[in-house]
């Protein structure tokens, strides 16, 4: 599975040349948000071409609404939750079209082995962890993802999926002893 960078709260983001409309600025936000954003989508859609278009329609509405960011320490989770809304609204969609969500496309080999076996064993334990994760029902899967994955706080994923704090700790509970029972039952 993918793993995110960790995030460093000292971590120095352009976030204020971006506000004043610096183009340079919203190029390093880009190469910074792109790919955390576009697997966090991408394990929600399970749809490689779908994923590229929420993180496409994510940046243009954070370029159009920046201004409306009151704080630009928070500019990860407030990106996130464009793309987590952005999300909703497809689900919402094909739900009225009585369309099922598709499969995940091929997941990228990771890089950082050089021994085929060990790839091998990675690539078949990442696939039997990504279908577990995919039994789960989306607000847990994403709580999970966002969570583990991205490392948000419980109140950024608040913010993110627009949910209490309290049903955030509910989902993120529920999700964890569902996806352990999911486990054991399969022996990963």
């Amino acid at each position: 599975m993918l793993v995110a960078e960790p995030k460093s709260e000292s971590e120095s983001l352009p976030v204020e040349q971006a506000i004043a409309g610096d183009p340079a600025a919203w190029d390093q936000l880009f190469r910074r948000y792109q790919l955390p954003l576009f697997t966090y989508v991408s394990e929600l859609t399970r749809d490689r071409q779908t994923s590229l278009d929420i993180v496409q329609e994510t940046f243009i509405n954070a370029v159009r609404h920046i201004v409306s960011l009151r704080d630009p320490e928070k500019f990860g989770s407030w990106l996130f939750g464009i793309a987590h809304q952005k999300c909703v609204q497809k689900w919402r969609r094909q739900a009225r079209e009585a369309e099922a969500l598709e499969e995940m496309a091929a997941i990228p080999e990771p890089a950082n082995s050089d021994d085929p076996v060990d790839l091998l064993i990675r690539k078949e334990r990442e696939a039997e962890f990504l279908a577990l994760l995919n039994r789960l029902p989306p607000p847990q899967r994403s709580t999970l993802l966002l969570f583990f994955l991205e490392q948000f706080s419980i109140e950024e994923i608040a913010a993110i999926t627009g949910t209490p704090v309290g049903t955030v700790k509910s989902r993120l509970h529920y999700a964890k002893s569902a996806f352990r029972k999911l486990f054991e039952e399969e022996q990963i």
